[in-house]
């Protein structure tokens, strides 16, 4: 839903804020009030063009702003093009300079015209008389089909993921395979050199290890040896001096038992010395001074630098290599088999595919049907004389196979007795159009009240002046509809007919004001008597009289 909408600087507004409510809203005023300049400002945001025409005289810069009640899918469209969501709301601002160049924010972070057109299907469609039903194009028309027929569309989304999936994987296996080819002799080389080094994973590291130990043998046994001496062995080594100092202070702690202590720490002191000195006995009694296992590393370390510049950093990358080269000459020879079985998985997944599309094709003109005859007698409610039919066109080769089918819908109309019924957008007047387009979503929500649980709203509805060209019962048809629209999802119209206007739920009405010589344009809420008084001058022109307030009065209640 949207909640605001703020102008400033765009066209003859200067500063002007209006805060939305759920159901009807409904914008009144003089004509050249300003009132269809806020839709067009919706429709920036929607991604529309802009000029530097609507940078207000004197200005630097145009900044249209809204914010909008959050979607799921709106949110997944941000998360894709790495905006963060704000809670609840979107809010949308676009900035217009005198130079021409333009900003985008959305949730006040850098954006795109490109992410406001992804969002717009989701937040709002934009039906301003500067517009046509471009808009609504076949891929809305099948949405809205969808919609009326409770279609679901995940079965064949489904099914032309594995259809796809299957497709690219025998594509990558053909696309390949003379290159494969070409490749198998390095294969085979890398996989017998990587095989028959028998590499084990760390062993370059042990191997460095074991190299210093042994380049080092002479001086790593006199340094193991020496400290052995000094600590343990030798007529003045560590361990005869602690023994000493320990039989002192067992002859102190015999008289002072505050050396007691001391006696256990000279014990483990000697016990540390002894554990140390054992340790370096065995390491230097350990040591090999061996060329020849010396020359022996140094050829496998030579060989593991080797295969680690040609294959990998580490030997767990090269290893890895193996594996792949590995598997990938068992595919080269297994080809055929592997062949068979892509070309089987794609088959079935084509045949499943063709059942899901072919169900929903079947299920879309018989709701095409349907919806036609709903539409038509809504449209000829509303002061027209047409007849409307929805075709649904199948293409059943793979390049037109999409994830919702392979059906293109169209809607077509004849707007006068006698003419061939054409595309929804070539129709004439932006009237029409509108009167259509509400038409055709107060069928859809009429049939949804009836056949089904009501769905989330999907987007708010605008319209520009949809009663050009009506009157009378057509003006209080278009306003019922209107109402009935606006029960399950928000509606914003601009209208010039007190007969629509007594069924809003909020009424705003736009006005101009001189003020320091310079035109601006105000909008305000009224409330119950304001709104009143509204309705009467739409009634009587710009003398409201006692009658007019009564007949208003009696309108407003009456649509209630």
């Amino acid at each position: 839903m949207l909640v605001e909408l703020r102008a400033e600087n765009y066209a003859v507004i200067d500063h002007a804020i209006a805060v939305f409510g759920p159901g009807l809203n409904l914008l009144t005023g003089e004509t050249g009030a300003g009132k269809s300049i806020l839709v067009d400002a919706l429709a920036l945001l929607m991604g529309g063009k802009s000029s530097t025409e609507i940078v207000r005289h004197g200005a630097e810069k145009a900044v249209v702003a809204c914010v909008f009640e959050a979607t799921p899918t709106a949110d997944a469209i941000l998360e894709e093009n790495g905006i963060d969501s704000e809670g609840n709301e979107i809010i949308l601002r676009r900035e217009i300079l005198s130079t021409g160049k333009g900003r985008v924010f959305v949730n006040n972070q850098p954006a795109t015209v490109a992410v406001l057109r992804q969002l717009a299907p989701e937040l709002a469609l934009v039906h301003a008389q500067s517009e046509t039903l471009s808009s609504f194009d076949q891929t809305q028309q099948r949405i809205l089909l969808d919609r009326f027929a409770e279609i679901s569309t995940d079965a064949v989304a489904a099914a032309y993921q594995s259809w796809r999936t299957a497709k690219s994987k025998l594509e990558d296996l053909l696309t390949g395979e003379q290159d494969r080819l070409r490749m198998v002799d390095l294969w085979s080389y890398q996989k017998k050199e990587i095989e028959s080094a028998q590499l084990v994973a760390g062993e370059d590291e042990a191997l460095e290890t074991e190299k210093r130990v042994l380049a080092n043998a002479e001086r790593l046994y006199a340094a193991a040896m020496n400290a052995f001496d000094q600590l343990y062995e030798g007529g003045a080594s560590a361990e005869a001096a602690l023994r000493a100092a320990g039989k002192n202070l067992e002859e102190l702690a015999r008289f002072d038992g505050r050396f007691n202590e001391a006696v256990q720490q000279i014990e483990a002191a000697r016990a540390t010395v002894g554990d140390v000195s054992t340790t370096l006995r065995d390491y230097g009694e350990g040591i090999n001074a061996s060329p020849e296992r010396l020359a022996e590393i140094e050829d496998r370390l030579v060989l593991l630098d080797r295969l680690k510049r040609k294959y990998g950093k580490t030997i767990v990358d090269v290893m890895a290599l193996g594996e792949e080269v590995t598997r990938k000459l068992s595919e080269v020879e297994d080809r055929d088999e592997i062949l068979k079985a892509l070309r089987k998985s794609l088959d079935e997944a084509a045949k499943a595919y063709r059942a899901a599309a072919a169900s929903i094709t079947s299920d879309r003109k018989a709701a095409g049907a349907k919806l036609a005859k709903h539409a038509e007698a809504q449209i000829n409610s509303l002061a027209m004389k047409v007849k409307f039919e929805i075709l649904v066109f199948s293409d059943e080769d793979e390049s037109a196979w999409t994830s919702h089918g392979w059906d293109n819908v169209e809607y077509r109309i004849a707007t006068n007795v006698g003419e061939p019924l054409k595309a929804l957008h070539e129709i004439a007047s932006g009237g029409e159009m509108s009167r259509v387009m509400l038409a055709l979503k107060v069928a859809v929500e009429e049939a949804s009240a009836k056949i089904r649980k009501k769905l989330p709203t999907p987007r708010t509805l605008v319209f520009d002046e949809i009663d050009i060209g009506i009157g009378g019962r057509a003006a209080d048809a278009v306003g019922q509809k209107l109402k009935v629209l606006g029960r399950s999802q928000q509606v914003l119209c601009v209208t010039h007919l007190p007969q629509i206007a007594a069924f809003a739920d909020q009424h705003f009405v736009v006005e101009k004001r001189e003020d320091h010589g310079r035109t601006k344009m105000h909008v305000r809420l009224l409330d119950d008597r304001a709104r009143t008084h509204e309705v009467a001058r739409m009634l009587s022109g710009a003398k409201v009289t006692d009658t007019s307030l009564q007949h208003a009065a009696q309108m407003i209640a009456t649509s209630r």
